[in-house]
């Protein structure tokens, strides 16, 4: 297979440090926008605000309070119901990151991104994550223009949220193992920088103590980490970098309808899953997720293995043109029967 021609897209703001929300003034005096859509969601709207009026004079801005359950054709409506601004920003959690994403990306304007919690990647990715026809769909848009992250906010995030980006970054393993798998089968090209700076990011961030998920050097730790996952994305031209096979059963699972399991945490289990069956790193899955509280927080959820054995069977339907391990039936079997006998599996799901 040929290789692809390659470019690599990168924020011009990166910002990861304490008060950024308070300073998002001072920040964009250093770029050429000067009338910029200001989106948000419920709760940063009534939380942040008025917090932002007060510090923003350098620009002019309107704010604008999305609701979630808006599919794309919705977006695109909005999208070009609005003027054209310099730029479109986006602060509060993934689906308005996505919204914003989208609008930025249907009206080639710059996007930032200012996410209030840590549980994806998608605040620094090349992809949205959006509803089509009423079911969860990736769909490409470009890598933001800037990344600009309070760590004051990001450390009020409630555990499971952080608990759902540890799982969300810990899934770059089998990914990475997945498109090696896909390149050794000629179905697929690894892009060797993108791979590269996806399982740096993994590496450096499994070094970080774990003791505390509020400790400021793990949150930046983990919010860095998750920033070069996305921006490896920008680099393939694609997801392979920190989504497979793990991801498929995460996609499964929204599409059964049957979870209510926040992307992260749903990823976070079928990583470990899949780090199992394909032999590779499964130790280190066991220690970060035991040392950060991921499987004790899993456990309270009482989700039945019944659902990932389903989610397993129609996994390799959600993206037939990748060629994952569980394309292939015999790690497929493999994957429900680890689900039925792993000892971590018993202790976890019901």
């Amino acid at each position: 297979m040929q290789a692809p021609i390659t470019s690599i897209p990168i924020p011009s703001i990166l910002e990861i440090q304490y008060d950024t929300i308070l300073k998002l003034d001072d920040i964009m005096k250093k770029h050429p926008f000067k009338d910029i859509l200001i989106l948000m969601d419920e709760y940063s709207y009534k939380t942040y605000s008025s917090r932002i009026q007060h510090t923003i004079s350098s620009f002019s801005y309107d704010m604008l309070e999305l609701s979630p359950g808006m599919d794309i054709k919705d977006l695109i409506s909005k999208a070009f119901e609005l003027k054209r601004y310099d730029a479109v920003m986006s602060i509060g959690g993934g689906t308005i990151i996505d919204y914003g994403k989208y609008i930025a990306f249907s009206r080639r304007s710059p996007f930032i991104s200012i996410p209030t919690s840590p549980s994806n990647d998608g605040f620094a990715s090349s992809n949205c994550s959006l509803l089509i026809d009423g079911k969860k769909t990736t769909v490409p848009a470009r890598v933001p223009y800037g990344i600009i992250v309070d760590l004051n906010i990001i450390k009020t995030a409630p555990s499971s949220f952080i608990l759902a980006g540890v799982g969300d970054l810990m899934s770059n393993i089998t990914a990475l193992y997945d498109w090696e798998f896909e390149e050794k089968n000629g179905k697929g090209h690894v892009d060797a920088f993108a791979y590269m700076l996806s399982k740096k990011a993994t590496n450096s961030f499994t070094r970080t103590p774990m003791t505390d998920l509020q400790d400021p050097i793990f949150l930046k730790e983990l919010i860095s980490s998750l920033t070069m996952g996305g921006i490896s994305t920008a680099i393939s031209g694609n997801s392979a970098p920190i989504s497979g096979s793990e991801h498929l059963v995460s996609h499964a699972l929204e599409k059964l309808g049957r979870s209510e399991m926040m992307h992260g945490i749903q990823v976070g289990i079928a990583t470990y899953l899949m780090a199992l069956v394909q032999e590779h790193r499964s130790d280190r899955m066991v220690k970060v997720f035991t040392r950060t509280g991921f499987f004790d927080y899993v456990k309270t959820l009482q989700i039945p293995k019944a659902l990932f054995i389903d989610a397993i069977d129609l996994a390799p339907s959600i993206k037939p043109t990748r060629y994952t391990y569980l394309h292939v039936p015999e790690y497929q079997q493999k994957a429900k029967n680890l689900i039925a006998s792993d000892a971590i599996f018993n202790e976890i799901l019901v």
